[in-house]
């Protein structure tokens, strides 16, 4: 169980890194857009990505 949740945790890891090593001038564009959004807008949007990745875990498993 430890180890399914480490190598979740390292594939984050690694697909967070994908865009700033790709382009990082797209990467600093989008989190320049990220800081003028409102606070309740990234929340929101969190929590239905959190809800898609369950259930499309859900589905696969």
């Amino acid at each position: 169980m430890a180890s399914e949740i480490l190598t979740a945790l390292a594939l984050v890891i690694v697909i967070e890194g994908l865009l700033p090593a790709i382009s990082p001038a797209a990467y600093k564009r989008a989190v320049t857009q990220l800081a003028e959004m409102p606070a309740r807008t990234i929340r929101i949007t969190g929590l239905v990505l959190m809800v898609v990745g369950a259930l499309l875990l859900q589905f696969v498993h």
